[in-house]
């Protein structure tokens, strides 16, 4: 059996507040196969971001084993924490987070820029076309409709190719019929580039058409197949 592309174990995560230490997640173990589309679900507050965040390295856990696509994030400096992430995750937030006054095509080409590939715009626009946006590469996110900027962002994601794909609420801002098409472009990608495919949502409908599902309740994993999490 292959290396899963992420493996936690035993992770705990407690942030500071004023009322003292608050344990976001405790005890989480969890296997995620190369290649596969996993469903974090779970009620508001059961700590499904804080466990992608973990995954992304965007939130350090604090104790436990983190590892992603074979690097030990919890031994790694930021500096190359950030330089993985780069090269080996794509994330997708619920609020896009694109750059306001970048076109489209800047938008994509931008991770590409910071990594040094001579041809980020040609590979930007590529990408944009692959996600339907062909026709509005030179526009500003305002500019586009909520749907679109998603789609923006999706390319933006997959821009260095990366092995992971992580989205939170990725059809949270969406209407039905537009959300539906995002998560059909999203599951299309995932399975075109043989990438893994993790992503958080409260859409039961969209959970349903993951490979696996895992269930969250208090910061711990409550549902899940065996092999997910042994």
């Amino acid at each position: 059996m292959n290396e899963p592309i992420v493996r936690l174990d035993n992770v705990k995560l407690t942030l500071t507040s004023r009322a003292g230490p608050v344990e976001i997640l405790r005890d989480v173990t969890l296997r995620v196969p190369e290649g596969r589309s996993l469903a974090i679900v779970g009620p508001s507050g059961s700590g499904k971001t804080s466990l992608l965040m973990v995954m992304a390295g965007l939130e350090r856990a604090t104790s436990g084993s983190v590892k992603v696509a074979g690097h030990e994030l919890t031994r790694l400096s930021e500096d190359a924490l950030a330089l993985m992430r780069g090269a080996e995750i794509g994330i997708v937030f619920q609020s896009f987070h694109l750059v306001p006054t970048m076109t489209a095509l800047e938008n994509v080409a931008l991770p590409l820029e910071l990594a040094g590939a001579a041809d980020a715009f040609a590979i930007a626009r590529d990408l944009l076309g692959e996600v339907g946006l062909e026709k509005r590469v030179d526009h500003f996110p305002a500019q586009l409709s909520g749907g679109e900027q998603q789609r923006v962002a999706i390319a933006r994601a997959l821009s260095r190719a990366p092995k992971l794909i992580l989205a939170d609420e990725p059809t949270g801002n969406l209407d039905g019929k537009t959300g539906r098409q995002v998560v059909d472009l999203l599951f299309g990608l995932q399975r075109r580039r043989d990438a893994t495919l993790v992503l958080v949502t409260h859409d039961a409908r969209l959970a349903e058409a993951c490979d696996e599902t895992i269930t969250m309740a208090d910061g711990r994993i409550e549902r899940a197949a065996e092999a997910l999490v042994s």
